[in-house]
């Protein structure tokens, strides 16, 4: 499963290797300074939109990868684990980050950034 950590003055997902398979995609670094905020999601399957650019999932069931819309996402959500994680950016490669987690009030405390 995804983590998401602050590492020195970025934010990093961390995939696992089969995610990144899925994802099409190495694990994604932003400037901690260009999180605007974070939600705790309790249908992180749910605020996944727009089309697919480079994705792998079942609709419904699981998103992984890069989504292109209104605003540009990067999504991994699984269907066991349907809370999560938004983070919201502002002048980084992405607008959103959603990550699915057990514990996302944890995740949001650990990291301290901007709520």
């Amino acid at each position: 499963m995804a983590e998401l950590r602050v590492e020195g003055e970025e934010l990093v997902v961390e995939l696992s290797p089969i995610e990144k398979l899925e994802a099409v995609h190495g694990d994604v670094r932003v400037p901690a300074s260009a999180v605007v905020s974070l939600d705790v999601l309790d249908d992180a399957l749910g605020a996944v939109h727009g089309m697919k650019a480079v994705y792998n999932g079942v609709p419904g069931y699981m998103a992984v990868g890069t989504f292109h819309g209104v605003n540009r996402q990067f999504a991994v959500v699984h269907h066991d684990h349907r809370r999560g994680v938004r983070v919201n950016l502002d002048g980084a490669h992405f607008d959103e980050i959603v990550v699915s987690c057990d514990d996302p009030e944890r995740v949001v405390a650990e990291l301290g950034l901007p709520r």
